[in-house]
């Protein structure tokens, strides 16, 4: 069914898995449109039986604590998006010869005729960032759109609903790409590629390659990040549409099809006449928000989606200039005695954190969680002419502090021996201590939060009260 669109979904028995909300967003548009839906989830809480129920009366059985069980007669599975490859389900539909998909393949194959187009981006780091600026840009210049996909109003919903778009601006997993086979984006962007989520995939080969099915059948621009040669490796490998074009991004000057950045100003050697010779400025670094490098980097991918969009350039400042970054992404909290703390509780993996930690100079550096399987040496080594000290929480401390001891011996490291929530007061506490005038105090964790946190918002959440109770002299 990848290889076309389904022109009727009437009478089809279709296998919904997960009962999160992309999976009950699914199921409601599917048994709308005429199928015999039927949702399994491995679950069976409070939540679980609430939300079934809910399905329920519209006719949607739901199977708790039953997520292996393939359901008789089944045509089609629609997946939600975390739902590992190897999952029992997905193999009983393999040996029964059904197709599985995800919630953004059946988006895809549901949009009208006269559908919006999708700007599409993906990366390890950054996506939401991106998205949610290049949605900004589109709507400082007066184009109707949405910042949607893996963020926000599920896309099966917004494809269905009475709004109609110009132009979507989509952010998309991995995990998302996998379940999306005939998925086709008028142009996309891979922002970076680093380990992670490799125990969903099982090699980062196979990792790449899901990422770089956002390139597939690209009608005009293939965004890729000239620093990081990956991107434009996939690029390469991508069967796209005759004059579809490579668009690079770089923080130094941009040769010929890239955008990039000369003396403080964001400029276009893409997009241009005579792009030999010519550039067009687009912003200045300080329209940025905030102007961190990486940030810096994702405004370009944006500004380089919109341009392959034909947005004029006054639009790309005045979207960035609009710009307001979510909560816990390099975010300021307040700067007490002469230190500024900031919350990048939203690093989660090593490659968020070394792209935050460069950010700033000095830095007493709090981090540690659930690190995922990752190692931390190379962050370490990239990194530690940034660090003033360490503080170290969480259940994974132990190897941010190997690296440490191997790479950065003459960094001063506290490690607090604690898990509970209460820790991070503490850890604020001791990076005040540790802290000169000057200094920044910065929550990069570069590990997951669930050892100790319900999220990453909680855990910055309990930073920026840490925080405030050292302003108020509680600390």
């Amino acid at each position: 069914m990848g290889s076309g669109q389904v022109t009727s979904w009437q009478g089809k028995n279709i296998t919904v898995a997960g009962l999160g909300v992309s999976g009950i967003s699914a199921a409601r548009a599917l048994a709308g449109l005429g199928a015999s839906v039927t949702v399994v989830d491995g679950g069976d809480t409070e939540g679980h039986r609430t939300r079934a129920a809910e399905l329920g009366e519209l006719g949607i059985p739901v199977r708790l604590a039953d997520a292996d069980t393939l359901p008789e007669g089944t045509d089609l599975v629609v997946t939600s998006p975390g739902w590992k490859p190897d999952s029992p389900l997905f193999a009983a539909a393999a040996a029964a010869g059904v197709e599985v998909v995800g919630d953004v393949e059946i988006a895809w194959q549901l949009r009208g005729p006269d559908a919006a187009p999708w700007l599409a981006i993906t990366g390890t780091n950054g996506k939401t960032t991106t998205t949610q600026m290049l949605a900004s840009i589109l709507k400082a210049a007066g184009l109707k759109t949405a910042a949607v996909g893996n963020i926000g109003t599920p896309i099966v919903d917004v494809v269905l609903g009475e709004e109609k778009y110009d132009v979507l601006a989509v952010e998309l997993s991995s995990y998302q790409l996998h379940w999306a086979p005939s998925l086709r984006a008028h142009s996309a962007a891979v922002l970076n590629l680093a380990p992670d989520h490799l125990d969903w995939h099982g090699s980062m080969e196979a990792y790449a390659a899901d990422k770089g099915r956002i390139y597939e059948g690209n009608t005009v621009a293939c965004v890729y990040n000239v620093a990081d040669p990956a991107t434009e490796a996939l690029v390469a490998l991508a069967d796209v549409e005759e004059g579809c074009r490579a668009i690079g991004f770089t923080l130094g000057a941009p040769g010929p099809s890239m955008l990039g950045v000369v003396d403080g100003i964001l400029v276009d050697r893409a997009f241009v006449e005579n792009r030999q010779k010519n550039a067009q400025e687009l912003a200045e670094v300080k329209d940025v928000n905030p102007p961190a490098p990486h940030n810096i980097a994702n405004a370009l991918a944006a500004a380089a989606l919109a341009r392959a969009f034909g947005v004029a350039p006054r639009a790309v400042r005045d979207g960035l200039r609009d710009f307001r970054p979510d909560a816990h992404r390099v975010a300021y909290v307040d700067e007490v005695a002469g230190v500024t703390y900031i919350d990048d509780s939203k690093a989660t993996n090593t490659h968020a954190a070394e792209a935050s930690l460069a950010a700033f100079e000095p830095v007493v550096w709090i981090a540690g969680g659930l690190a995922k399987g990752a190692t931390f040496d190379e962050l370490v080594q990239n990194s530690r002419g940034q660090l003033r000290a360490v503080v170290l929480i969480g259940a994974d401390r132990a190897l941010i502090a190997e690296a440490l001891a191997r790479h950065a011996p003459e960094v001063p490291v506290v490690d607090l021996d604690r898990t509970d929530t209460g820790a991070m007061l503490a850890a604020v506490r001791e990076a005040a201590r540790l802290a000169e005038p000057g200094d920044t105090v910065l929550l990069a964790p570069a590990c997951a939060s669930m050892d100790m946190f319900a999220n990453y918002n909680k855990r910055g959440d309990a930073f920026a009260d840490a925080v405030r109770e050292l302003a108020a002299g509680g600390a």
